[in-house]
């Protein structure tokens, strides 16, 4: 992004220091950068209004004109409210407030047409709103039709007068002055292939829509940008790491070719077979391998992972299958173990119930390379677990 969006938020009307130290340290936003990805977390439905008559306690938001009739404080102490009527030309309900009582008198004025908008509720079998929102009708608001952003934001900030409305006002400062600052980061292939809007408009619409449509289409931008650079970053780590890091090579086969001709007791799938050529191809390639196994509980994965470890066997190195809790590890350490005796590898299994003077002979059999294959749970990543030559770990 340009140096624009580097720019402290404390250069921002109605900020000042003290707010952005305020607003740095409860969300971590502390330049325009920052607060344009301060995405909304929902939104609230302005784009039509409801008449009191069809208000009911199950809608989550609504928004209606009319106007204030009857204003009285009821209660004492703790449970002192002001309450308000508020009219339409189809019924009547009750506005309450339980906070800012001599604010909001001071504020509204009978027989004067506002806007209210909150969530409906019951309260003895009359429809009211809690602390709505509530602004005087003006053709500027009677007019607009639009989605609400609310934003993330805490009691220390709201103490100061910087709730979601404020937080947005900010923002709209940033999207206005960033005219011409937002440069397009995708290719136009991608635009187009997508129907992806630029950057400019999705950041835009994703603070300030003006209806759904628009908001989805922010979204879809938002999020594919996201995807399409992080999986550019997993492709660069791939490469670095081919590149920088060199593999074993493993293609004696052997004990693969026994165990499939004589001791498989059933026959692999297409897809197995399919995936287990690839692993052999990238096995044998002298390129570190890191993939990703992925099917269906009874699919068969546990045998391709058992002929992967023979690839590695065959050609000296050792393997290790770390399973997420005991009851998994002995469940693959007695599938394996079957096999495994059948080819005369040796096997064993390490986990967190372990004896002291098995673990010893564990870890001897690892350093001497004599034990081929270790099954276990993350006891297999302590510090005192040493491979001779581990050539595969299976996650």
């Amino acid at each position: 992004m340009p140096a624009f969006f580097d720019t402290s938020i404390e250069f921002l009307k109605g900020v000042g220091p003290q707010k952005a130290a305020l607003i740095g340290k409860e969300m971590g936003l502390f330049t325009y950068g920052d607060l344009i990805q301060h995405y909304p977390f929902r939104y609230e439905d302005r784009t039509q209004f409801h008449s009191i008559e069809s208000v009911h306690a199950d809608m989550p938001f609504v928004q209606i004109k009319g106007r204030i009739t009857k204003m009285e404080t009821v209660g004492e102490g703790r449970k002192k409210r002001l309450v308000a009527r508020f009219e339409d030309d189809t019924e009547a309900m009750e506005l309450v407030w339980f906070k800012g009582i001599q604010w909001v008198v001071k504020k509204l004025k009978l027989g004067v047409d506002y806007v209210v908008f909150g969530k409906p509720t019951v309260f003895g079998r009359k429809v009211n709103i809690a602390h709505p929102e509530i602004e005087i009708l003006t053709t500027q608001n009677e007019k607009a039709a639009f989605l609400q952003p609310v934003y993330h934001t805490s009691e220390k900030m709201k103490a100061k007068y910087i709730d979601s409305k404020a937080v947005s006002k900010m923002i709209r400062q940033v999207m206005v002055q960033a005219e011409g600052q937002i440069y397009e980061t995708l290719p136009e292939n991608l635009l187009q292939q997508f129907s992806l809007i630029e950057k400019k408009y999705a950041l835009w619409h994703i603070h300030f829509p003006s209806n759904q449509e628009l908001l989805q289409k922010a979204q879809f931008r938002l999020k594919f940008e996201e995807f399409f650079f992080t999986q550019l970053k997993l492709l660069k780590m791939k490469v670095t790491r081919i590149d920088k890091f060199k593999g074993q090579i493993f293609n004696d086969s052997a004990l693969l070719t026994e165990f499939y001709n004589k001791h498989l007791p059933f026959d692999l799938t297409n897809a197995q077979k399919r995936v287990i050529r690839e692993i052999y191809l990238d096995m044998k390639s002298g390129r570190q391998m890191n993939r990703l196994l992925q099917g269906d509980v009874g699919s068969g994965k546990t045998i391709v992972a058992f002929i992967c470890m023979l690839l590695v066997v065959s050609s000296g190195a050792q393997a290790s299958m770390m399973a997420p809790t005991e009851i998994l590890a002995d469940q693959h350490y007695e599938g394996l173990k079957e096999y495994a005796d059948l080819l005369g590898i040796k096997i064993a299994k390490l986990t967190g119930s372990s004896k002291a003077a098995e673990r010893r002979k564990i870890h001897e059999a690892l350093e001497d390379g004599s034990l081929q294959i270790l099954v276990g749970t993350h006891a297999l990543i302590e510090d005192k677990v040493q491979f001779r030559n581990l050539g595969l770990a299976i996650i």
